[in-house]
């Protein structure tokens, strides 16, 4: 029984740090974004705001770019302009609707207000 109980926990365990931890959007985490930055892995940083008329725009944009086959390897972590004011001046970011794009473990590209598909399409293929 407790090999059965061990076993579950070691699945349900690797699927979180599986699915958690590489591809897709979600909110930012310091512990998560500095393991993935540690290890290389492609990350962009997504500093939004709610009451952004251009964050507005490449949200959907985002959401599209993030689910494409190209881009699963690709972590979008969503930075809450407001709230991640650590984050904001550590990485000098000076406006919402700002990407920072790293791939190996170092900041490759920026840029802040793009609304246009494939210029935002563009950012996020130097992660890759």
């Amino acid at each position: 029984m407790w090999k059965t109980i061990a076993r579950i926990l070691l699945v349900a365990t690797l699927a979180f740090v599986a699915g958690g931890a590489v591809g897709g959007e979600q909110p930012f985490n310091q512990a998560q974004f500095d393991q993935l930055n540690a290890a290389g892995k492609p990350v962009i940083v997504y500093f939004h705001a709610t009451w952004c008329p251009t964050c507005k725009v490449q949200q959907p944009i985002v959401e599209r770019l993030s689910a494409q086959p190209d881009m699963k390897q690709v972590t979008v972590f969503v930075a809450d302009y407001d709230k991640e004011v650590a984050l904001k001046r550590a990485m000098k970011v000076t406006q919402q609707s700002t990407f920072v794009v790293f791939k190996g473990g170092h900041e490759v590209a920026r840029s802040t207000g793009q609304t246009r598909e494939p210029d935002i399409r563009e950012t996020f293929a130097k992660a890759l």
